[in-house]
């Protein structure tokens, strides 16, 4: 028959108070005695972490409030908690818990610095970016104002650069979605972003084009140019700008066709074809 009895659920020999871990270290003797393979390891082993829970939660809620749900803080914080339970020596001599909150913290730390950014921030800005928060609060405490980024730089003892750089990439951390309600001056009711968002403005292509046409157009013979003008800014028709200059209207079509053809060419920068003879 396989012994299902557990032991005593506590050493005896030491207690321990739900708001302190001074004396988790018992568990972790046990612990220690008993084989990997051993089932009850496993269930000495879940004990300590439901222990320790509410240490990995207390870490995740002092993160709260930076851009990342606290679920998701206390997931990374509970996944660096398994860890510091299974990489504990108590033959060390540290105490679980000096070991325990670096561990935590720094999980949930490159939690941040590796998943918690909507765009791809170069590390080392990820790094300065973590440090910001604890400089500016200490120099804002030693001055009595807001510090200026070359104070920060001094503080951290990086270049100047690179505390502006990580500054604006402060801006990529979180992207906010298009579909997220804002609310619009003159409007009634919140709108999407996306919604809000201005459209593209048609004119915008037809005053590059004209930029582009206009020197061209000043490089014109004149009288390819009045012929132009006469047609398109003046509206006329082929036979009364004909009529207009004496000349056939068969001149003027090939005119109109010559001129728009080397206009095209050049703005476009197309090669023409050999004409034809």
């Amino acid at each position: 028959m396989i012994e299902t009895t557990v032991r005593s659920e506590r050493p005896k020999s030491r207690t321990t108070t739900a708001d302190s871990y001074d004396n988790i270290e018992p568990w972790f003797d046990e612990l220690a005695e008993l084989d990997a393979g051993d089932a009850h390891r496993l269930v000495m082993r879940n004990k300590v972490l439901q222990l320790c829970m509410p240490l990995a939660d207390h870490i995740a809620r002092r993160f709260a409030g930076r851009g990342e749900e606290f679920d998701d803080l206390q997931q990374v914080a509970r996944l660096g908690l398994i860890q510091a339970v299974d990489r504990f020596d108590v033959h060390r001599g540290s105490s679980f818990l000096a070991f325990a909150v670096p561990t935590i913290m720094g999980e949930v730390r490159r939690h941040f610095r590796d998943r918690a950014w909507s765009v791809r921030v170069p590390r080392g800005l990820k790094e300065i970016h973590g440090r910001l928060g604890a400089a500016t609060e200490v120099l804002s405490h030693r001055f009595g104002r807001q510090p200026t980024v070359r104070e920060i730089a001094a503080e951290l003892d990086v270049d100047l650069h690179s505390v502006t750089q990580a500054l604006v990439a402060r801006n990529s951390y979180r992207a906010e979605s298009l579909d997220r309600l804002t609310q619009v001056e003159g409007q009634n009711t919140p709108l999407a972003v996306l919604d809000s968002l201005g459209a593209d403005e048609p004119c915008y292509a037809l005053t590059e084009d004209a930029m582009v046409v206009r020197p061209l157009l000043a490089a014109l013979p004149d009288r390819e140019r009045h012929v132009l003008t006469l047609r398109y800014f003046g509206y006329q028709t082929q036979a009364q700008i004909a009529e207009h200059l004496g000349v056939s209207q068969m001149q003027i079509s090939r005119i109109l066709s010559s001129t728009l053809t080397k206009l095209r060419e050049q703005a476009l920068g197309e090669c023409s074809e050999p004409r034809r003879i």
